[in-house]
């Protein structure tokens, strides 16, 4: 089985190659390939996460259909688009706690 870190360079590559200007939207993001178990008995789903700041928001998501296609074609369910400003600035957020290298991560992309 591939990892979801093969999966997200791959996602970026074929995005990079086929579609330079989406590529440079994302090099402001952060990509990241997520899976979840759904239904019964659990099935593993794997969608695309991309965390960008205010900025970059609504340039990137006007090239949803674009890298959802791209997403689909490699096996991915979805696309979701994450405003990272916005989770680290929510007061009620564990993500420092749980998951503290992505934390860094979105301060990286919020700036």
């Amino acid at each position: 089985m591939i990892s979801e870190d093969i999966l997200t360079q791959e996602f970026l590559r074929v995005v990079d190659r086929y579609y330079p200007k989406v590529g440079e939207l994302l090099n402001g993001c952060y990509v990241k390939v997520i899976s979840t178990y759904w239904g019964r008995p659990p099935k593993r789903l794997l969608y695309l996460g991309i965390y960008c700041s205010d900025n970059i928001m609504r340039p990137v998501q006007s090239h949803k259909e674009i890298l959802r296609e791209v997403a689909e074609n490699m096996g991915l369910v979805q696309v979701v688009f994450l405003n990272a400003t916005r989770l680290l600035r929510d007061p009620m957020s564990k993500l420092k706690d749980a998951h503290p290298r992505l934390w860094l991560d979105l301060h990286w992309v919020s700036t």
